[in-house]
């Protein structure tokens, strides 16, 4: 890597701000829509959003996180709640279409190869890999051979994963990447940040 990691991203220096859409669309493409106005806005340079197939991501009988229970309820189990957040083929065209109306980079995350290959399809800038995923070495190896920047979440890896997470991507190709420390835990609290 090199002394600035992500002088890619933002030659001049500043900031690259990435606005969250996440799934808090609530597998609403109208709702999605105002998240891109929204990041608009408030002057991000990108919105991301996640791409996955829930059959190809969980089993029907996987029960959801301890903050997804807090925030949803128990009903749907995770496979139903990540079901009703699934952005179709056409939404992702729609989103995609609006963020270059706005003047704003559409992001998203890949949780699998065939969500990876649609985001390659539609021409995506990078890809975004979130923390959940940093030991998925086939995904991993699939992102790194198209040869796209790659923005690598590390919240939920020790610094053994991170480091063969970074040589996998690097194997496949990958010559510019960014390392995201974050905390998966939502929301973090203040005491848990270390941004030092």
């Amino acid at each position: 890597m090199t002394d600035k990691p992500i002088e890619w991203l933002r030659p001049d220096g500043r900031a690259y701000c990435i606005a969250e859409a996440g799934v808090n669309h609530n597998g609403d493409l109208g709702l999605a829509m105002d998240l891109v106005d929204a990041a608009v806005a408030a002057g991000a340079d990108a919105v991301k959003f996640q791409t996955y197939n829930v059959d190809r991501l969980l089993r029907r009988d996987t029960p959801k996180a301890a903050y997804q229970v807090a925030t949803t309820g128990e009903a749907d189990g995770q496979f139903g709640m990540l079901e009703k957040l699934q952005l179709s083929e056409d939404e992702h065209h729609r989103l995609i279409e609006i963020c270059a109306v706005r003047g704003i980079v559409f992001i998203s995350t890949p949780f699998d190869e065939v969500s990876a290959d649609l985001l390659e399809g539609f021409g995506v800038p990078l890809y975004k890999i979130p923390s959940g995923e940093i030991t998925n070495v086939p995904l991993l190896r699939h992102v790194g051979a198209k040869n796209r920047p790659v923005i690598l979440s590390t919240g939920m890896a020790k610094l053994g994963e991170v480091e063969t997470a970074v040589e996998v991507l690097r194997g496949g190709g990958v010559d510019r990447l960014a390392l995201m420390h974050c905390v998966s835990n939502y929301p973090t609290d203040p005491v848990d940040v270390n941004l030092r």
